[in-house]
């Protein structure tokens, strides 16, 4: 009896692979069309448990590949062809390398023959990503043994491992093919009973369970001696991912020590129905004022989450050369200042209960209330002159817009904001809001490529309501990748604050000198976006006034699809008010 089978080595190949990733968990892949990597495109179309994107631009496929992972917090398949295609997925690569968002990417490339000899659309993939990745494999060409069967299956097993370890990220298996890549063209053959070990075999789960890190009960007691000795402390929480029992420890923490918690505007923690008395959200304008930052020199720093998106308040940490710890799960040197004494690896809210159950019965609290006082009137005036200066203006002001919108829409609304203006806006001018909403950004490398590719991964993965606060810049960088919206049916609502060119230049010393900043800096692109939107089988409506876009915001409730809200602002008259309200803050606080 013939038991021998007739196989596609390739096919078969990337079955194997593509079958491992899904058994241990991998359920979202994006994927872009290309002929060298037609045996992993077919592969993943073949599982059925496995959703898959198609995205026409690399890049675009891997900011949406990012949104889903970030959402989830689980490692997403990315595909693509050799060459150029490659390098398009480096952006998204570094942007989960910093903010440790778990990719699995995978590039098809051409076999070693044809490296290094002018072939087409072949350039060097070996470690691409070498400066942003977490664990790189070449795969190898697929051969029908045994052994090598095995070990691709193995190659699988270790992708998700690393993409997903204590310090998760993208990784990166290179995948090289011989031609032929259709199914059905047969390379080999193989032995019936071998290729249904194969297909069967079972190397069980990897646990992916979150195990919690606790720090050395030793290296606790010595920082609670340290604050017990200290009155004047702060708490400082960068951009982070939304962790109810820490905004539970963190808040009960800051309440024992007397510390302020200066919560930076993506860190979640003004956002939710928690404690929020120790949390404060205007330091950025009082940070500003010279006599304030004199009189108020901290003797210990506690900081938790990614770098602060305040300039104040980084200039401010910048001078202080005090005790300052950063206390974050990987273990991360996180300090820009090069004044940090100690990184503690620790899950944050283990490192704030395990330091409530030292502090409750033992810090005094009595001797430390003028220092918590000075921030709390600091707190104050800053916060009436915002509501009187801001919250009162007509114009509109990309402050009060970012304010507005997290106001009207949805509890439990996940809410993307694009960098540049956006986020410093939502550092500067929203205070502490009793709804829960889920605040997404790219913090990791900052940068304005890719928003709109993130957002509708986001929105493509969430069961929530998904808003985008963007630029105009930023929009216009990843105009490509609204396709998905129609091509995917994703719902998204995008609020489009376009001062024409990127106001954040105007807060730089440059922007004094007109002859140059009007063209090298501020760039103006004069687009009209509406039928750029409306290509993209979206519904763009221009905002001319603040009712205009509560009702819009309103209205959006009612409808799916992608839908824009444009509005038109004035980079000069917006940095006017900003310059404004830092300077009557500074006054109020110098007194």
């Amino acid at each position: 009896m013939n038991n021998q089978i007739q196989i596609n080595r390739n096919s078969l190949w990337a079955e194997i692979f593509i079958d491992q990733l899904v058994r241990l968990g991998v359920r979202y892949a994006c994927i872009s069309p290309g002929s060298r990597s037609t045996p992993l495109a077919l592969a993943c179309a073949g599982n059925k448990k496995l959703k898959t994107f198609v995205h026409i631009d690399e890049r675009s496929g891997g900011f949406f590949a990012l949104g889903i992972a970030r959402n989830l917090r689980e490692p997403v398949l990315l595909v693509c062809t050799s060459g150029t295609a490659a390098a398009e997925f480096y952006p998204a690569v570094i942007e989960a390398y910093q903010q440790n968002v778990p990719l699995i990417v995978c590039t098809a490339d051409r076999p070693p023959e044809l490296l290094n000899c002018g072939a087409n659309q072949t350039i060097n993939q070996d470690n691409l990503y070498k400066n942003h990745i977490r664990w790189f494999f070449n795969a190898g060409v697929p051969e029908p043994i045994a052994e090598r069967l095995h070990h691709i299956r193995t190659i699988a097993r270790r992708a998700v491992r690393e993409a997903t370890a204590l310090e998760s990220g993208p990784v990166h298996i290179n995948l090289p093919f011989r031609k032929p890549f259709e199914p059905d063209v047969f390379t080999d053959t193989i032995d019936a009973q071998l290729l249904r070990a194969v297909m069967n075999d079972d190397l069980g789960e990897i646990s992916r369970e979150k195990v919690a890190v606790a720090p050395n009960p030793a290296s606790i007691r010595e920082i609670v001696s340290i604050v017990r000795k200290s009155e004047r402390g702060l708490i400082i929480v960068g951009p982070g991912d939304d962790c109810p029992a820490f905004s539970k420890q963190i808040t009960e923490m800051a309440s024992l020590l007397s510390y302020p918690i200066l919560a930076d505007g993506a860190s979640q923690l003004r956002y939710g129905h928690h404690n929020k008395q120790m949390i404060f959200t205007h330091y950025d304008a009082y940070l500003k004022a010279a006599s304030f930052i004199q009189r108020h020199t901290p003797e210990v720093i506690l900081q938790f989450g990614g770098t602060v998106s305040s300039k104040g308040l980084e200039l401010f940490l910048n001078e202080q050369n005090v005790f300052k710890i950063h206390i974050n799960r990987g273990g991360r040197w996180i300090d820009p200042s090069n004044y940090l004494r100690s990184v503690v690896q620790s899950d944050p809210e283990t490192f704030c209960f395990m330091m409530n159950e030292e502090l409750r019965s033992t810090i005094p609290v009595d001797t430390r209330r003028d220092w918590l006082a000075d921030f709390e009137n600091a707190e104050a005036h800053a916060a009436s002159i915002r509501r009187e200066m801001i919250e009162c203006t007509e114009t509109l002001f990309e402050g009060k817009i970012l304010k507005t919108v997290l106001n009207e829409i949805p509890e439990g609304s996940d809410v993307m904001i694009s960098n540049s203006m956006p986020i410093r806006d939502l550092d500067y001018f929203v205070p502490a809001i009793e709804k829960k909403l889920r605040i997404h950004t790219n913090r990791g490398a900052s940068g304005i490529d890719g928003i709109n590719s993130t957002a509708l991964g986001i929105a493509a993965s969430s069961n929530s309501p998904v808003y985008l606060i963007t630029g105009d810049l930023a929009f216009y960088h990843d105009l490509n990748g609204l396709i998905s919206a129609n091509k995917f049916d994703i719902s998204l609502t995008v609020i489009l604050i376009n001062n024409n060119g990127g106001g954040i230049f105007e807060l730089l010393p440059i922007s004094e000198y007109r002859d140059v900043f009007q063209q090298y800096f501020l760039t103006p692109h004069d687009l009209k976006f509406a039928p750029f939107v409306e290509a993209y089988g979206g519904t763009h409506r221009l905002i001319t006034s603040w009712g205009d876009l509560i009702s819009g915001l309103r209205d959006t409730a009612k409808r799916d699809g992608l839908n824009v809200y444009e509005i038109q602002t004035d980079a000069r008259t917006s940095t006017d008010l900003r310059k404004k309200y830092w300077e009557k803050v500074a006054q109020a606080v110098s007194i």
